[in-house]
């Protein structure tokens, strides 16, 4: 993987409890020079709107910085959540890191 992809795998429930690190970790990625963000959604297992928030702010500070978000691994939940409202047109979703791993190298 290319060390200009970062890949954040948050756990658990992705709510307001956890925006703020969530957001903080992103931010860290892209301040590190990171040019592509993947955010993992394997280990998450609820999101609500607290945590889609944080994922399209996510978004807005990695395109100010010039760079991509992707998503991978969503559960039925979050798929549901983002499919309700939309987002699943704004972001790129992949089945696993696997797959983006073949579209990014391929």
């Amino acid at each position: 993987m290319s060390a200009t992809v970062k890949v954040i795998c948050p756990e658990g429930i992705l709510d307001g409890t956890q925006a703020g690190e969530f957001r903080k970790q992103v931010g860290d990625a892209v301040e590190g020079g990171a040019k592509a963000v993947l955010i993992d959604f394997k280990n998450v297992t609820f999101m609500d709107s607290s945590g889609l928030g944080a994922l399209v702010l996510s978004l807005k500070s990695v395109r100010a910085a010039e760079g991509k978000l992707f998503v991978c691994s969503v559960n039925e939940q979050v798929k549901m959540l983002l499919e309700l409202t939309s987002m699943d047109r704004v972001f790129e979703i992949f089945e696993s890191q696997e797959a983006f791993e073949k579209a990014a190298t391929g």
